[in-house]
């Protein structure tokens, strides 16, 4: 009994060798994955401060005049004013949207309060005011 239990344990030591062998190299690999979308990621915020450089560069305010000057005949080209902007009255706002009125079955009953003697509120239709107590009658 005692040898195949020795077995037994070898046979586990050798299987868990294998696992953590085949996990060691898994692991590996990912970080090796890992270290090259850094490296992939890197470079490409690198690229991006080169071309928001070469943008800035581009869109000097010197620069542009002068590509204006030079472009203005063909162009046509004018500074901006004031007056060609419009108002917030210059806005054509859509007009809101109304509530249908509601159907008779859409009527809705208020929860009972507190007072059980008194009679029952009145229903009301959601979308519109509920009536006031002083307009109900007392036979209601």
């Amino acid at each position: 009994m005692r040898p195949l239990l020795y077995l037994a344990a070898a046979l586990v030591v050798m299987a868990l060798a294998f696992w953590a062998y085949r996990e060691n190299y898994r692991t590996q690999a990912q970080v090796d994955r890992m270290q090259s979308v850094q490296r992939e990621i890197a470079g490409l915020r690198e690229t991006l401060g080169v071309l928001r450089a070469e943008w800035a560069y581009l869109n000097r305010p010197e620069r542009l005049r002068q590509l204006v000057d030079m472009n203005f005949e063909r162009l046509r080209l004018a500074p901006v004013q004031s007056n060609q902007f419009g108002g917030p009255r210059n806005i054509d706002y859509p007009p809101p949207d109304l509530p249908a009125p509601p159907e008779d079955d859409d009527w809705v009953a208020p929860l009972p309060s507190g007072n059980l003697g008194a009679p029952p509120p009145r229903p009301f239709r959601p979308g519109f005011a509920a009536p006031a107590a002083a307009d109900r009658s007392p036979q209601e």
